[in-house]
């Protein structure tokens, strides 16, 4: 469920902040605490060192569009069988970007394309070669499958000539199957996300960090989705990942700050919603209404188990549309 922030910082901003400015961005919102002793942010407390009885901040905690850490969609549940800790955390794949936008094809925006998955990489802190490599990668796999945003419904036909049951020659049997368009998207999904998480894909490249700062990691694919996904949710999607997807429209630095405020306020219901309370860019956000989503349905379930040394874990790619859940993929490790 997305939860209204109006009073909070938006957690997009945290991501591309150095160690100092993130020590001055939490310093700031600790503030807070001064005037509002039911502070969401703070979650521990500790004395000052001095005589006085004030308390401030040690651990401050800004949360995402579902109230818990971005990307999860719930707090991390963590419990005991037997001699084994568990821990089973929820991510919200539609607020990352679609790695299969990077082969994304199309003869009316494929210069925005190309240049909307550069634009991402480079604030994502990869450098040239690194992007090259990892459009190369892409490539390979585009060669194998081929990756987009819409379908329509497909019907196949069969002939067949058989004997006729009565008299001499023969008869052309004919068979129509129709190809949905859920079937066509589900089995989209489930070909890339096979392939972006086989070595056809160098993931350590995007998995390296960019930002290591105590207990803050930031790396590329923290904010990338491995699964096949094809739309981003502007609800619970950060900052950058809100510029990649409107770049495709133009003025997306603009369009993504109102975003950000707006949805502060109140999520989005739907793309209509969106296009009366964004003002100033009807015709860009438009352009973007194929790329776009205000309802995330794509989630992966990580399940880790810890006992002594040993450490096994399991994730979980599911599609999810109200009470009707299907299994995109499951890799252990």
């Amino acid at each position: 469920q997305l939860i209204s922030r109006w009073d909070q910082p938006d957690f997009s901003d945290l991501y591309s902040l150095t160690p100092e400015e993130y020590e001055e961005f939490i310093e700031t919102w600790s503030y807070y605490k001064y005037e509002d002793s039911n502070s969401p942010f703070i979650t521990n407390m500790k004395k000052n060192n001095d005589d006085s009885d004030s308390e401030k901040p040690l651990e401050i905690k800004i949360p995402g569009p579902y109230g818990a850490e971005w990307p999860y969609v719930t707090e991390p549940v963590v419990f005991e069988v037997g001699s084994a800790k568990v821990t089973i955390i929820i991510e919200d794949e539609n607020a990352k970007y679609p790695l299969g936008w990077g082969i994304l094809k199309s003869a009316e925006q494929q210069e925005d394309i190309d240049a909307s998955f550069i634009n991402f990489c480079e604030m994502d802190g990869l450098n040239i070669e690194q992007i090259i490599e990892l459009k190369e990668n892409l490539d390979e796999i585009a060669k194998l499958k081929s990756y987009k945003l819409t379908f329509e419904p497909s019907v196949t036909t069969t002939r067949e000539r058989v004997r006729a049951t009565t008299g001499s020659g023969t008869t052309t049997k004919v068979d129509r199957d129709v190809l949905t368009v859920e079937t066509q998207e589900y089995n989209q999904m489930t070909g890339f996300a096979r392939f972006f998480n086989s070595t056809l894909l160098d993931r350590e490249v995007l998995a390296k960090p960019t930002i290591i700062d105590g207990d803050r990691k930031e790396s590329p694919l923290k904010y990338i989705s491995t699964w096949g996904t094809r739309l981003i949710n502007i609800n619970s999607a950060p900052r950058h990942v809100l510029e990649a997807a409107f770049y495709l429209g133009g003025n997306q630095v603009e369009i993504a700050e109102q975003i950000i405020q707006s949805r502060r306020e109140n999520p989005f219901k739907d793309f209509e919603d969106l296009q009366k309370r964004i003002v100033g860019f009807s015709d860009e956000i438009e352009k973007c209404k194929t790329y776009i989503t205000t309802s995330s349905t794509f989630f992966t379930i990580k399940i880790t188990a810890i006992s002594g040394m040993a450490k096994a874990s399991s994730v979980i790619a599911i599609t999810k549309q109200g009470n009707d859940i299907k299994k995109i993929a499951i890799i252990n490790s």
